[in-house]
C-alpha cells in the first residue's frame, strides 16, 4: 500500500488518486493529514503536502487545483519531460511536476467548463483544448505519465509492486442508418429517387441486389474469425430529423436486426440529436430499446457525439444510463480526456465522483474520412499509430465504425480491406 501526506484531504485529491493507483497501477492506497502517522509509516509514502519533511518520502509538488473549490481559469505553462507534454511544473521534487493536478484537469474536463466558443452542432470544439493546442491528442498522456510516476516510486522504493493492465481492443459501431434503400417506405424512397436517380435503389427494392449498408454478416464473420468482443448502438428516433435518418422503430426490419444483435453483442442507445434538445425524448428511446431487445439498456452514445458538460452526463444519469462511450471529438480523432482507459466520471460542479463510467473512444471512421479527408490508407496509418500507443501504455483501445463504411458504395472503396488488414495486426 502507498500512503500519502496531504494536509487537506479533498474530494478531488482522492478521485484522482483512485484513478491513478487503483485503476491504473492496480494498487491499494491511504491519504493522511497526520504528519506523525506518515513519518512512522513502513512503506512507499508519497509527500503531497505543503509542509517540508526530512525523513524518506516521495516527494510531488502541490499547485492547488485540487484543494479549489468551483471552476476558475487555471495558468498553464506546458512544458516537455521525455519528449512528453506536461504542465503545473514544480521545484525540487522527486517528480517535475504536480501530476495529480494536472491528470484531474484533463480527466474532469475541467476546460470544457470553462468559457469557449462551440462548433457548428454546438459542441465543445477540439480547437479549444489544450491536448490539440499543445499537440498532444493523439497521446493517452495520462496513461504515460502514471507509467513514468510508478517507475520513479520504484526506484525510490525498491519493495514497491504496481501492475498495468494488459492491453484490449473494443471495437464499437453505431446503426445510424441500417438500410440505404430497403425498410424506409414509399415516399421517402420516392423523395430519394427523384433527388438522385439509381438503378441500384430499385434493383435492391425489387430484391434482385442486396441493399448496400447490410454488412452486418460480413461484421459477424470478422468478429468470429479474430474473437472479437464488440458492441452495437442503435438509433431508434421515433420520428425523423435533419440529423435521424434512421429507419423508424415501428419498423418489423429493425426490430428483427436488433433483436439479432442483443442475442450475439452487446447493445446500447445512440440517442438522438432531437432527445438532446428534449430530455423526455432520452428516457423514451432507451425504454423503446429496451422494449424491442428485451434488455435493460445501461449504455450509450450520444449521436453526433452531442453532448455538453455537466449537463449531458446529468441527463444520462437520469435516464439510467451506466455507462457512456461519447468522451472523444466528432471532429477529428485522438485522446480528447487523454486517457485510454475507462473512468468514473467527476461532476465538478457539485465535487463528487458519479457512478457513471466513461469509456473513451480514440477513433472514428467519419472523422477520418469527413473531418481529417483521409484515404482509408492514411486512416490505416493512424490506426497502427493508436494501436501502438495503447498497447505500449497497456490502454484499452476504442474505435467507432459505421455499417455504412463497409459497403460496396465508390466512396468507401478500400475500408472493407482496410479494416480487415487491421483487425489482422491485432493477432500479431
Amino acid at each position: 500500500m502507498v500512503l500519502i501526506y496531504s494536509n487537506i484531504i479533498s474530494a478531488r485529491l482522492q478521485y484522482i488518486c483512485d484513478f491513478i493507483f487503483k485503476e491504473l497501477m492496480h494498487i491499494n492506497f491511504l491519504i493522511t493529514s497526520d504528519i506523525e502517522e506518515f513519518k512512522k509509516y513502513d512503506g512507499a509514502k508519497i509527500n503531497y503536502g505543503l509542509a517540508s519533511s526530512s525523513h524518506e518520502s516521495f516527494t510531488i509538488g502541490n499547485t492547488g487545483l485540487l484543494f479549489e473549490k468551483g471552476i476558475n481559469a487555471q495558468k498553464i505553462d506546458c512544458f516537455e519531460i521525455n519528449s512528453c507534454k506536461a504542465f503545473f511544473k514544480t521545484e525540487n521534487c522527486d517528480f517535475p511536476f504536480d501530476i495529480f493536478s494536472a491528470s484531474f484537469y484533463l480527466l474532469s474536463r475541467y476546460e470544457e467548463y470553462l468559457p469557449h466558443s462551440k462548433d457548428k452542432y454546438g459542441r465543445y470544439s477540439h480547437t479549444n483544448s489544450l491536448a490539440f493546442k499543445e499537440n498532444f491528442l493523439q497521446q493517452p498522456l495520462i496513461n504515460i505519465w502514471a507509467k513514468e510516476l510508478a517507475v520513479a516510486i520504484k526506484n525510490k522504493f525498491s519493495f514497491f509492486v504496481f501492475h498495468f493492465s494488459a492491453f484490449a481492443f473494443l471495437p464499437t459501431y453505431d446503426i445510424d442508418i441500417a438500410y440505404s434503400y430497403k425498410h424506409k417506405g414509399i415516399a421517402r424512397n420516392a423523395g430519394g429517387f427523384l433527388k438522385s436517380p439509381s438503378l441500384k435503389r430499385i434493383s435492391v427494392l425489387l430484391g434482385f441486389t442486396k441493399d448496400p449498408f447490410d454488412t452486418y454478416k460480413w461484421l459477424d464473420n470478422l468478429h468470429e474469425t479474430y474473437s472479437l468482443k464488440t458492441r452495437y448502438f442503435f438509433l431508434v428516433a421515433t420520428k425523423n430529423g435533419i440529423y435521424d435518418k434512421n429507419i423508424l422503430p415501428v419498423k418489423k426490419a429493425i426490430h428483427t436486426l436488433i433483436k439479432r444483435h442483443a442475442k450475439k453483442y452487446s447493445i446500447g442507445l445512440h440517442p438522438s440529436w432531437q432527445s438532446g434538445d428534449a430530455t423526455d425524448l432520452l428516457k423514451k428511446e432507451k425504454h423503446q430499446l429496451e422494449k424491442i431487445s428485451g434488455l435493460k439498456i445501461t449504455s450509450s452514445r450520444q449521436h453526433y457525439i452531442r453532448f455538453n458538460l455537466p449537463e449531458g452526463y446529468n441527463k444520462l444519469i437520469d435516464a439510467g444510463i451506466k455507462d457512456d462511450y461519447s468522451m472523444g471529438y466528432g471532429t477529428i480523432n485522438g485522446f480528447r480526456a487523454s486517457v485510454a482507459s475507462s473512468f468514473y466520471w467527476y461532476d465538478i460542479k457539485n465535487e463528487r465522483q458519479t457512478d457513471l463510467l466513461i469509456h473513451p473512444f480514440c477513433f472514428m471512421d467519419a472523422n477520418a474520412f469527413y473531418e481529417q479527408k483521409f484515404t482509408a490508407e492514411q486512416a490505416y496509418e493512424e490506426l497502427k499509430h493508436y494501436l501502438k500507443i495503447c498497447k505500449q501504455v497497456g490502454g484499452q483501445m476504442i474505435t467507432i465504425w459505421h455499417n455504412d463504411f463497409f459497403s460496396p458504395e465508390k466512396k468507401y472503396k478500400g475500408w472493407r480491406e482496410m479494416y480487415e488488414e487491421f483487425t489482422d495486426l491485432l493477432i500479431d
